[in-house]
């Protein structure tokens, strides 16, 4: 059986979703590679709509093994939170792996990607503002806190320790804020969200490699599309991980080879989520960027952009922004 990876080909918001529902008779185990709570994506299963944030889609399928893969970064607050309104909607969630590799978004990284944005004022990138990005940093950095450490308080309380002078002195002498107090964050993670995420952390590595080596068909799903990508995206209006096909490879833990099929999403009309680049952009009377709409535009082109928005029902998932719309761009 395959391993397929599904990737967005636009600015995200394509539909991926839907190709979930149509591989999930077939698939064994659904991987989430990349990305965090910075993306949603719709399901409907057996005429029930499901809004996921962090969760694989195959968490609504029994037959599905869903795993969060080691290139994701997790807020356990947020994971837990989705875990218990699905588990109320009668989904067992007691089938999620998350890797212990994965990276935890902490309150500091959240309160530094708001204020980062507040401080760039008309030269915002237009994050979430859910400390997506500056997790990423820290992992780069080789400073941040992953999943696994969790189960260690001890390791937890000093690695924090460490990251937390750091962060409460970009705090209080760049943004003149109160620091955060890491005793607190420490108690809230070990006390709160350890005991309960205990069951699902280990090695997700090995147990992807050994569905595949059984033959059985994984898919790979990432968030946020291939014009986002922190490489090949329209930099720096882009999202902080990789989720093209290749980011598979080091958000999962798999090598090329096992890779069988790439299935690229796009939909007939483009939309994009906060600033950056569209060359194909319709305006709209309300613009989802600067609140008006772009300078030149004409009624028709206004009419059509609110178009689009109104009947292809285009707000985020989880942030309920209106989209951009714009052209189908096959150039």
């Amino acid at each position: 059986m395959p391993a397929t990876v599904l990737v967005g080909t636009q600015w995200g918001d394509e539909g991926k979703g839907k190709f979930t529902d149509l591989v999930a008779k077939e698939a064994t185990m659904v991987v989430r590679y990349q990305g965090g709570h910075n993306a949603g994506h719709t399901l409907v299963v057996d005429g029930e709509t499901f809004a996921l944030q962090l969760l694989p889609s195959g968490i609504l399928y029994d037959h599905i093994t869903p795993v969060i893969g080691n290139g994701v970064v997790v807020d356990p607050q947020v994971l837990l939170a989705e875990m218990d309104a699905f588990a109320s909607r009668g989904v067992d969630v007691s089938r999620l792996h998350v890797s212990g590799n994965a990276h935890l978004i902490l309150p500091y990284h959240q309160e530094i990607d708001r204020l980062t944005e507040r401080r760039l004022g008309r030269s915002k990138l237009g994050t979430t503002k859910r400390g997506i990005g500056p997790t990423y940093a820290d992992k780069a950095s080789r400073v941040g806190l992953r999943v696994q450490d969790l189960l260690d308080p001890k390791i937890f309380r000093t690695k924090l320790e460490v990251l937390a002078k750091e962060k409460n002195q970009v705090l209080a002498k760049v943004y003149n804020q109160l620091p955060l107090d890491p005793d607190e964050i420490a108690d809230r993670y070990l006390d709160e969200y350890a005991p309960r995420l205990a069951e699902h952390i280990g090695d997700t590595v090995g147990l992807v490699h050994d569905a595949l080596d059984a033959g059985q068909h994984v898919l790979f799903e990432g968030a946020q599309a291939t014009f986002l990508d922190l490489d090949h995206g329209t930099y720096p209006f882009v999202t902080s991980s990789n989720p093209v096909a290749g980011g598979v490879c080091t958000g999962a833990g798999v090598g090329p080879r096992y890779i069988d099929r790439v299935v690229g999403v796009a939909k007939a009309y483009v939309t994009r989520v906060g600033t950056g680049p569209f060359p194909t952009e319709l305006a709209m009377s309300y613009d989802a960027v600067g609140g008006k709409p772009r300078e030149g535009a004409d009624d028709e082109e206004i009419r059509l952009g609110d178009h689009f928005v109104d009947v292809g029902h285009e707000y985020g998932t989880n942030s309920g922004r209106r989209r951009r719309p714009g052209w189908f761009d096959a150039v």
